[in-house]
């Protein structure tokens, strides 16, 4: 009788090991699936955290997958500003530009709400901007709306001109429908330091606005008409965008600004009201109840950024890029941009 429960033991102890090494054995396995995933996973951050241009999909308000409104923001300077290790940037304009192309190719998204809080920007850039919104209304049946919000000026209401419909809030500032390009002139300052300007030209107006020289009346002039060609070309883009005859457009298009109620008495915007309000407003026109309201984010360089400017505890590398950027970018340029450059 002893040697049976000896022997049972024994048996016992066998079952037990031999599940702990089973037990073991699947953990091992399981520890190493996960491990592989997660690297998958880290390998993928980092792939997107190089690629400046990785569009996300982020999920502002949850709802119907199938149903869905696309939100583009347009928050800052709109200029085609590339993004690096070292500079957060706020504003994307290539990942702008590429979020036209998926929406045009998604079939979920039933509407588009450009966003912005701009003072405006490059003459080129908005130009871009205007030019995929056309080939959207012109290529898909999606509506887009815009929703202001503190500020839609020049450049960021060039953009906003040819949507379906425009909401500000009261305290939004627009308008500042014009061109600038600015300069300086550099002369005295040299002349105090003893510096002389060593210019060598093709021709006479080879160097227009150059900061070493005062401009003559003839350069003048020839800047001044290519501004009256980019201003025409703005209010052309006002005038068919609000369904407004130049000759109005030219009278309240003197470079001012104005709030959101004096936009709406002009003709700029149609009504007042929130980024909330424009959502639910937009969600009744297309016959949604409750869509998924979503913005396309760039990966960017944000995290490797970030990471540099936790391990620094200060910000002389962002410094030190904006700098090298704008050494790239001394020539004066033209802008639909609210308070000059």
């Amino acid at each position: 009788m002893l040697e049976k429960m000896n022997m049972k033991r024994w048996i016992a102890v066998g079952v037990a090991i031999l599940i702990l090494g089973l037990s073991a054995i699947s953990t091992k396995i399981s520890t190493m699936v996960n491990q592989e995933e997660r690297m998958k996973q880290i390998e993928s951050m980092f792939a997107n955290s190089f690629d400046p241009n990785a569009l996300q999909e982020q999920v502002i308000t949850p709802g119907d997958h199938s149903n869905r409104i696309a939100v583009l923001k347009v928050d800052g300077t709109i200029m085609d500003t590339p993004a690096s290790a070292f500079q957060s940037v706020t504003y994307n304009h290539q990942n702008l530009l590429a979020s036209f192309d998926r929406i045009a190719e998604d079939p979920t998204i039933k509407g588009v709400i450009l966003e912005v809080d701009s003072p405006g920007g490059g003459v080129y850039e908005s130009a871009e901007i205007h030019k995929k919104i056309e080939e959207l209304k012109a290529n898909t049946d999606i509506p887009i709306w815009t929703s202001m919000g503190s500020m839609a000026a020049s450049g960021g209401y060039y953009i906003s001109a040819p949507t379906d419909k425009i909401y500000a809030t009261p305290e939004t500032l627009t308008g500042s429908i014009g061109v600038i390009m600015s300069g300086y002139n550099l002369t005295g300052l040299m002349e105090k330091l003893g510096v002389q300007d060593q210019t060598i030209k093709s021709g006479p107006n080879k160097d227009i606005m150059s900061s070493s020289r005062p401009m003559t009346e003839e350069e003048r002039n020839i800047m001044q008409g290519l501004i009256n060609n980019m201003y025409g070309r703005f209010v052309n883009i006002v005038a068919t965008g609000r369904n407004l005859d130049e000759a109005t457009v030219r009278t309240i298009a003197d470079g001012r600004i104005y709030d959101g109620v004096q936009a709406k008495e002009n003709g700029l915007v149609d009504e007042l009201g929130y980024f909330d309000d424009v959502v639910a407003d937009f969600s009744q026109e297309i016959a949604v109840e409750n869509p998924e309201v979503f913005e396309y984010t760039g990966s960017g360089f944000s995290g490797l950024s970030g990471l540099f400017s936790k391990a620094s505890g200060k910000s002389e590398l962002n410094a030190l890029a904006s700098l090298f950027a704008e050494s790239l970018d001394t020539a004066p340029r033209a802008m639909y941009l609210y308070g000059g450059e």
